[in-house]
């Protein structure tokens, strides 16, 4: 450390090391106790003397002497800053206040301490460090230099310098040394540039320093008023508008010159040379003027030249400060915000609790006697349902911090909350009682009156108008200004924000529900390869006729996988959606790829089970000329809700989903599987590769996912039951599907609701081989989620799932086509006749059931499904008994469209997933002796 240290020569100071104190270098050396003669002489003389000091000072003192000054005369923090206390809400008024005016002045921001943590929100007390200057020569030793090497000085003494006043106060004092010159002034450029046809009125000229000489200090040039001069008004005026310099030798003889200027201050100005500042761009950022050279003779042109040679760089010195200042001041404006923010959406599960927030910390900052929060009342925009406010010296009531605040305390101010509620306008008064929209009315007998008011208006994150902020009289008599209105803006966005976001605080927890269920099907399943799609497209796609693809009694027993896919391609081409919708065909054979893909390698709910849904759409479309009725968009939904009615099905239903408490279940709270296939069908839609509905319009596109949404949510036993009765009533009225019913949008959803439970029902009506086979399949994929309720959820399963209880499985899969069945193929065939063979085979294998159950019955033996052995996987079938494991996480689905959901009347209840209700002809290769069942491991 180094000390000031008086020598024994006269006018002399010098710098002695002194050795550290005990207390180290934070703490004060004391100060010599004695002196002898010949000091105090020299103290005494520097005391009579303070501009040499000072001057001495300035050039000769280093660093380290400044720091040792400034800690010496530091304020101990302890006397500062008190310690931040720590109450148990954040919502509590922070431990110090920082009024908004501040940032008017420029001023630096001290730190917000909240009562949250406890610690600093904005820029610490400690001090950057600063890099060590370079010592400024004196002024006699500058006059020594040549012009170059003088200019080269006086950059480098301005280079570094980023403080705008500092700035500005150097550059007058190192023109005055260039020019030889005995005091200069300098004025900045304020405002914008106002639109034509006068776009300069919006600028004016503002002295940031004036009259600066050689012994002036910045300390002292800030306490004189700033002078305002209009654009191009005066001498200043001119240059600043013109760009052009000024060199005035006699100043009295130019009628631009001020007298009042001269007079008021007492100093005669004789010669003046006046010129612009300008940035990189050529753009007038200021006015530097000096006056009255030393030898009382005139500026010269070579005075001009040194002058505009240093106000070259000048520029982009006054153009970087006033760059730095701005983003300083935007520093501390962004940090106040994000504390702000930080400190309203910290906890948001209440309104009281944000709200509350939002008031103490809109009082803080802006520090006025009442702030007040409306919220508009959603049925009449000009009322409000709830009136929060907060009153000065709220906070400083005994007892525990408030969690809420107050309610409707103070009378409302309807005219101006509600003008501002109704047009959204923002609302400055700076004097209530003047303003005609006031009512004076609220003020009586209150004890309170309105002087200041600023009202704004809250939104949401669509703009529309949920609420008011309202703050009322402004501390020290003071107006609201600018500068609070746009603290008050942020605060309401941010207020609207928080509203906003905790009335969706539910749905935000359905959002994390739903991406859970996301990630686990993204992470199970993936689009097909451009490689497979391109194989398949290279194939021959046979007619209709070969793959019998009419006929209401198909059975997919005798086709290979490829085989299916490409009888999908040939309903595609036949019904020409790939012609009328500009379907790339690479596309959809990719796309078709994908659904299969995304169908789980579980016993019955797999993609043979969609594609003989589509399969049956398809035959009764045609054999009906249905198709006329529902037009091309729709008959393109119901062959893709088909073939993804049951994408990602689990091998579990609705049921098991809500008893495992399921991230599915979560999600939807009704038709969970359905929705959920829904979803799927859309996420591969639209995946790169996928998107056959790509050139669609956007309205087409609309419908199209409109009637697809409709259909999956159909194979829902209980949307079924729900819409069957209409359905029922309009058949037995209309007795066939007549043209009116294509111009009808309700006739024609009841319709395609029924068609789509048809098709997934259509198992029971096929041929009775193909309706045995099926049931063993359903049957198995039941007794396996009936194993998993009983190993993992430790319940005992429903009949129709109890592997124990398979020989009651005729007399369930009777009362199953009963109930449900019969109607409804009842009602098809009265609609078409060429339906009647489907109602016909139905009550045939219902036959069937009955005499199995009567069996049954008389030898008391189990009918012998096959179940006891595990099945080998066989080529040509996309089943198989080897079920993927993924169930563990107990995420299951319904049993398909006949799965009976809970919403399902309680006499149906132990119908849930019927062994054979179902649509799906599973090519599992069976022997085809129609008198009894085979094991399942004797496939081919």
């Amino acid at each position: 450390m180094f000390r000031l240290h008086y020598s024994t020569r006269p006018f002399g100071l010098q710098l002695r090391s002194i050795e550290e104190p005990p207390g180290g270098a934070g703490v004060p050396t004391p100060a010599p106790t004695c002196y002898d003669a010949e000091c105090a002489r020299t103290e005494a003389w520097l005391d009579e003397n303070q501009e040499f000091v000072h001057d001495y000072f300035l050039r000769k003192a280093p660093r380290q002497v400044v720091d040792a000054w400034l800690v010496s005369h530091a304020t101990p923090p302890s006397a500062e800053l008190p310690s931040p206390s720590r109450a148990g809400s954040g919502a509590t008024t922070p431990v110090r206040k920082i009024s908004a005016h501040e940032f008017e002045r420029g001023g630096l921001l001290k730190p917000l301490v909240t009562t949250v943590d406890g610690t600093p929100t904005f820029l610490g007390d400690q001090p950057h460090a600063t890099p060590s200057r370079p010592q400024r020569r004196s002024r006699h030793e500058l006059k020594q230099l040549d012009e170059k090497e003088l200019i080269f000085e006086l950059v480098k003494d301005i280079c570094n310098e980023l403080e705008v006043r500092v700035l500005c106060h150097k550059i007058l004092q190192n023109v005055s040394i260039l020019l030889d010159a005995d005091r200069g002034s300098l004025f900045l450029v304020q405002g914008e540039k106002a639109a034509s046809p006068h776009p300069q009125n919006g600028r004016c000229l503002v002295s940031k320093l004036f009259d600066v000489c050689s012994k002036s200090t910045p300390e002292q040039m800030e306490q004189l008023e700033e002078i305002r001069i209009p654009w191009g008004s005066g001498i200043v005026g001119y240059v600043a508008e013109s760009g052009e310099p000024v060199n005035i030798p006699d100043a009295y003889k130019d009628e631009r010159f001020n007298h009042d200027i001269d007079q008021q201050t007492g100093y005669k100005t004789r010669s003046l040379l006046c010129m612009p500042i300008k940035d990189i761009n050529g753009e007038v950022i200021g006015v530097a003027q000096v006056i009255n050279k030393q030898n009382d003779g005139p500026f010269t042109s070579y005075d001009e030249k040194v002058f505009s040679s240093y106000l070259q760089f000048c520029g982009i010195g006054l153009r970087n400060a006033q760059l730095y200042e701005r983003s300083q001041l935007e520093v501390k404006r962004n940090q106040v915000l994000l504390d702000l923010a930080r400190m309203v959406f910290e906890e948001q599960s209440t309104i009281e609790h944000m709200v509350l927030r939002i008031l103490t910390h809109t009082q803080s900052l802006i520090r006025c006697q009442r702030v007040q929060v409306l919220l508009v009342h959603e049925a009449s925009k000009g009322s409000f349902s709830r009136v929060f406010d907060l009153e000065a010296g709220d906070d400083e009531e005994p007892g525990t911090p408030r969690t809420s605040p107050y309610e409707s305390r103070f009378p409302i101010n309807i005219g101006i909350t509600g003008y501002v509620a109704t047009t959204g306008e923002t609302v400055n008064i700076p004097d209530a009682y003047m303003d005609p929209r006031f009512d004076p009315s609220v003020d009586e007998g209150a004890g309170f009156k309105h002087n200041t008011i600023l009202c704004m208006a809250i939104k949401n994150s669509e703009g529309q108008i949920i609420g008011v902020i309202q703050l009322v009289n402004k501390f020290d008599d003071l107006l609201f200004t600018k500068n609070d209105e746009n603290f008050v803006e942020a605060f309401a966005i941010f207020c609207g924000m928080g509203i906003h976001n905790t009335h969706m605080y539910e749905k935000a927890i359905t959002a994390m529900a739903k991406q859970s269920v996301t990630l686990d099907v993204l992470s199970y399943h993936a689009s097909a390869s451009i490689d497979d799609a391109q194989r398949l497209r290279s194939l021959r796609i046979p007619s209709s006729a070969h793959f019998s693809l009419h006929e209401l009694a198909f059975d997919d027993i005798d086709m290979t996988d490829d085989d299916t896919l490409r009888a999908c391609l040939r309903m595609f081409l036949d019904l020409d959606f790939v012609e009328r919708f500009h379907i790339d065909y690479g596309v959809l054979c990719r796309w078709l790829l994908s659904v299969k893909k995304n169908y789980r390698n579980v016993t019955y709910h797999n993609w043979r089970h969609a594609f003989n849904v589509a399969q049956m759409m398809f035959s009764i479309l045609t054999e009906t000329q249905w198709w006329k009725i529902f037009g091309e968009l729709e008959c393109l939904a119901l062959i893709i809700g088909c073939l993804c009615h049951d994408l990602d099905h689990r091998g579990t239903n609705n049921s098991f989903q809500i008893k495992a408490s399921s991230p599915l279940a979560q999600l939807y709270s009704t038709s969970t599987m359905e929705h959920h296939h829904f979803d799927q069908c859309l996420m591969i839609l639209n995946s790169p590769g996928n998107q056959i509905l790509a050139n669609l319009s956007s309205e087409d596109y609309e419908k199209v996912v409109k009637v697809l949404e409709d259909a999956i949510l159909s194979t829902d036993l209980a949307v079924y039951f729900s819409k069957r009765k209409g359905f029922i009533e309009l058949v037995s009225k209309d007795r066939t599907v007549t043209p009116i019913w294509g111009e009808c949008e309700e006739r024609r959803g009841l319709l395609r609701a029924m068609l789509m439970t048809a098709c997934d029902l259509a198992a029971i009506t096929k041929p009775w081989p193909v309706e045995r086979r099926v049931a063993a399949l359903v049957a198995g994929e039941f007794f396996r989620q009936g194993d998993l309720e009983r190993q993992n959820l430790n319940l005992t399963p429903i009949d129709i799932m109890n592997r124990d209880k398979e020989d009651q499985l005729p007399a369930m899969q009777v009362k199953f086509i009963d109930t449900i069945c019969l109607p409804i193929y009842e009602a098809f065939a009265v609609l078409h006749s060429s339906l009647q063979p489907m109602l016909d085979r139905v009550k045939s294998n219902r036959a069937h059931w009955i005499d199995l159950a009567n069996n049954d019955k008389s030898n008391g033996e189990k009918f012998d499904y096959g179940l006891e052995k595990e099945t080998e996987k066989n080529d040509k079938s996309s089943a198989s008994s080897h079920v993927d494991d993924t169930e563990n996480t107990y995420e299951g689905d319904s049993s398909g469209a006949v799965s009976l959901s809970s919403e399902t009347n309680s006499k149906f209840d132990n119908l849930e997933n019927p062994v054979v209700g179902l649509v799906s002809n599973n090519a599992l290769v069976l022997p085809r002796d129609p008198t009894k069942f085979c094991h399942l491991n004797e496939m081919n």
